[in-house]
């Protein structure tokens, strides 16, 4: 009765606050929570000048105080944690998370993420922060198709298959959505609307064409799904044209398809800058004002950019009306209003989540089980894996063993405690055994000097206080360290990454820091000592500069040779600015003068074991990049193979005929013949997330029975595929390439293994409008338990058209233990069997036959049946 009373009171006080908030908004009804959300957007838009009404169309939408409303940034990140906002968990890559092929996996993951990205909206708004990547509305996920893996941002995809990527998509739009009736967790941004995938130095300018099929076929399916399915509200535009209009102001895209077809109520923002490309890439308009009002009226509610304020202008000249703005305005303001950031927190449950909820123990736990089930198996020979834990010394080798940015990969968050492949190793190794650890070689030739942060135990403070380790850090406002700081504190290293505030009541933008203290190095030699810094930054030794560039600059590193030698003390001096958008200062040195080769060669001869860690990096491979060196382009990579300083090591380490075993890191496939031929066992990790270094260990040593399958092909040569260029479809991806890959779409291997005993279909003759149902039994005759990757694959025999030699309609994974014997069940709609007809512009599904293939993947079939649609 006690509690009942309780619960009472809670709701009578509850009914109390929300009619005084009611009455005092008597006079605003847009701030009536008892009012219907159309009639309070309504209400608020009435009340808003069109100079107002413009400024709410811009990622960074300023505040309208006569109407209380407070600034709020649209953009935010998320793609595998929340991004840029200091501290959160980090899971792994998307590329990984599609390599789970565990869709109820990845919305746990975005529930998380979600919690995560509350916590942190609210912590900044009770201190009064509404800076960008503070908010509450996420561009993620990228679902772009991945039609050609020289694309350097497949990394972020869920891979090729139009099926898997919607599976994963719409978990991961649910979990970050979630599922209240009312209001939003956040909302989910599916990108980039469409018809996007490289070559990345061409995006702002470039036209993609394809057959219409291929549009409806290939490229738009996880985009349907997202909106329809998973109700995601709010759509990126991509940089490129599509068949001659750009995507942020097609009608096709937009007006026909989006809104059309797919009853889209959500809000379209641009990509950064696209509006800008309309007139300074495409050539579709003269110049900003044009651009702005024919993006807006096609659809495009929101810019990510400025070029919006010219909206005024167009309405002066006629080129758009006020009614029109208000259809954008309206739309964005509907989702503000049911993310309930016009309601008291009392009535938005989500708003409640304490700041404690970031980054904790569960969510590490969970990035680690990602991470485990994201790990594939290609190789392993001679059962040479799981790796025994009586070896008495396992050399660890190659540039990205203890490597943080591999855990990360793009689109990321800072991990509070980032564990590397080689610290997973040598945690889980165990004291009997010996891990050394050399680096073997540089990622790839022709890239400016590797720096390594100076470790905390050769930097030191000494003041009156005494000696401590670390740096004297002091914080300033403004871009000059002068004056007396705003916060002073001692900082073990300087290994920086800021995209806000570096700490509470510091700007995030416009600061300087001074680094003091004393350099300390533990062996003599030849450094190459600097900075990676974005912007400015001085570095003096003893008083003297010996590096200096004090200007606006993309992240660099300048770096100068000097001598130090072990056990002596240099006094040091760092000085560091950043004017505005993201900050990096990182204070690294290299030890000159001694071959890495030779290094890890003498560290494997003395080994029972080596394990090589090798790949792509974040370096190497991304977003519209700089670098331009050997097999790699803007970004995007003009090879699949290992870049050859690596594939010069593996050479060297497989000569010695010791045990070798091959860790890849990456985002995309790689033409790995040579070691596929050579190497006994090799795992692909992707960029495993800030658990990948336990969760590689964890498999390594057996602790966990790998179950991860591939979500791209892997083809032997950049020679199988078609000009980068083209869009259309055929020779790309397992569903239209004829040859043969060097590892299958669905690839992955088991420490056990599992027969697949029969299959069954719930029909032998359909309608269009049923499903198929499938039963497959599967036994594990193996010595271990582990998970399978039942795959579904369906092969039209009848179409009067050309079709994919196959599609993947249906997928399980599934655990089953040794010895058992289990029944999986996977319904498989026959609307899924749906071909684009042109002549008709609309899907059709042709009666007559169809196999369907089961099996462990796209080339590994076990069963067939025949089915029959009429």
């Amino acid at each position: 009765m006690r509690l009942l009373r309780r619960i009472a009171c809670l709701a009578a006080s509850l009914t109390q606050l929300i009619s005084a908030h009611a009455q005092e908004s008597a006079h605003m009804p847009f701030k009536d929570p008892n009012l219907p959300v159309a009639d309070r957007v309504d209400d608020l838009v009435a009340r808003m000048t069109l100079r107002e009404k413009i400024s709410q169309m811009q990622n960074h939408a300023r505040a309208v105080p006569r109407l209380g409303i407070p600034p709020y940034d649209w953009w935010n990140e998320a793609l595998h944690g929340v991004a840029r906002n200091g501290i959160a968990t980090v899971f792994p890559q998307a590329i990984g998370m599609a390599a789970t092929w565990n869709p109820e996996l990845i919305r746990e993951e975005a529930d998380v993420i979600s919690t995560e990205a509350r916590a942190k909206h609210h912590d900044a708004v009770r201190h009064g922060e509404h800076g960008i990547y503070q908010g509450l509305t996420f561009w993620s996920p990228n679902i772009n198709i991945v039609r050609d893996p020289r694309w350097g941002r497949a990394q972020e995809t869920y891979g090729e298959d139009p099926y898997l990527t919607s599976r994963v998509a719409v978990a991961f739009v649910k979990g970050l959505q979630g599922s209240d009736p009312q209001y939003f967790k956040v909302i989910a941004t599916p990108k980039h609307f469409a018809v996007h995938s490289g070559p990345e130095p061409l995006r702002h300018q470039f036209d993609a064409r394809s057959t219409r099929r291929d549009l409806f076929e290939t490229y738009l399916p996880a985009f349907e799904a997202c909106i329809v399915e998973g109700k995601a509200w709010s759509i990126m535009g991509a940089y490129n044209r599509y068949d001659g209009e750009p995507c942020c102001a097609s009608t096709l895209l937009l007006e026909n398809i989006l809104r059309g077809e797919w009853d889209f109520h959500g809000y379209v923002v641009s990509d950064c800058g696209a509006i800008r490309d309309i007139f300074a890439g495409h050539k579709i308009a003269a110049n900003a004002i044009e651009a702005s009002a024919l993006a807006v009226k096609r659809g495009c509610d929101l810019t990510c950019g400025n070029e919006y304020e010219a909206l005024s202008e167009a309405t002066v000249r006629g080129l758009i009306t006020e009614q029109e703005i208000d259809r954008s305005v309206r739309r964005l303001m509907e989702a503000r209003f049911r993310l309930g950031m016009f309601d008291p927190p009392q009535l938005v449950r989500y708003a409640r989540i304490p700041i404690s909820e970031n980054d904790t123990p569960k969510h590490d736990a969970l990035a680690r089980r990602v991470a485990r089930e994201s790990i594939v198996l290609l190789k392993n020979e001679g059962h040479m894996l799981p790796l025994r834990r009586n070896h008495s010394r396992i050399a660890v080798v190659g540039p990205n063993a203890d490597d943080v940015d591999v855990l990360l990969g793009n689109y990321n968050g800072t991990p509070s405690h980032p564990v590397t492949i080689l610290q997973g190793i040598r945690a889980a190794a165990g004291n009997q055994t010996e891990v050394v650890y050399a680096r073997g070689c540089e990622v790839a030739d022709g890239l400016p000097p590797r720096l390594d942060p100076v470790p905390p135990e050769c930097l030191l403070t000494r003041d009156e206080t005494g000696v401590r380790a670390g740096l004297r850090g002091e914080y300033f406002d403004g871009t000059e360290p002068k004056g007396v700081p705003l916060l002073v504190r001692t900082d073990s290293t300087v290994n920086f990454t800021w995209e806000n505030s570096p700490a509470q009541g510091l700007p995030a933008d416009n600061f300087s820091i001074r680094w003091t203290g004393i350099l300390r190095p533990v062996v003599s030699g030849t450094y190459h000592l600097g900075v990676t810094a974005d912007d400015g930054c001085r570095l003096y030794v003893e008083d003297q500069l010996i590096l200096e560039e004090w200007k606006d600059a993309a992240p660099r590193t300048l770096a100068r040779e000097i001598e130090l030698t072990a056990g002596r003390e240099y006094v040091l001096r760092l000085e560091f600015y950043e004017h505005e958008g993201g900050a990096t200062a990182v204070l690294g040195w290299q030890l000159r003068g001694v071959d890495p080769l030779v290094a890890a060669l003498e560290a494997a001869r003395q080994s029972d074991v080596v394990i090589a860690v090798v790949g792509l990096t974040p370096m190497l491979e991304g977003e519209e990049m700089s670098i331009d060196i050997p097999g790699f382009s803007g970004g995007d990579r003009t090879d699949l193979a290992l870049p050859q300083s690596q594939s010069k090591m593996i050479r060297a380490l497989a000569e010695l005929g010791k045990p070798l075993v091959l860790i890849v890191s990456g985002g995309s496939a790689l033409a790995l013949n040579w070691e596929q031929a050579t190497v006994p066992a090799i795992l692909e990790v992707w960029y495993p997330g800030q658990q990948g270094g336990n969760a590689v260990a964890d498999v390594l040593f057996g602790d966990y029975n790998p179950g991860g399958r591939l979500p791209i092909t892997f083809y032997a040569s950049v020679d199988d595929l078609p000009p980068f260029e083209r869009y259309d479809m055929e020779g790309r991806t397992y569903r239209y390439f004829r040859g043969t890959p060097l590892y299958p779409f669905g690839h992955g291997l088991s420490y056990t293994q599992f027969v697949y005993r029969s299959l069954s279909v719930s029909k032998p003759t359909l309608r269009a409008s049923e499903t198929l149902r499938l039963r497959v039994n599967v036994q594990n005759v193996g010595p271990l338990g582990g998970d399978e990757v039942v795959q579904v694959y369906v092969r039209a025999l009848d179409s009067p058209v050309s079709q994919p030699v196959k599609s993947l309609k249906g997928f399980a994974r599934q655990f089953i233990r040794k010895g058992e014997n289990r029944t999986i069940s996977i319904s498989v709609p026959v609307a899924s069997f749906r071909r684009y007809d042109e002549a008709l512009n609309k899907y059709v599904v042709d009666p007559g036959r169809y196999e369907v293939q089961v099996g462990a993947s796209s080339s590994d079939i076990r069963k067939t049946a025949i089915v029959r649609v009429r």
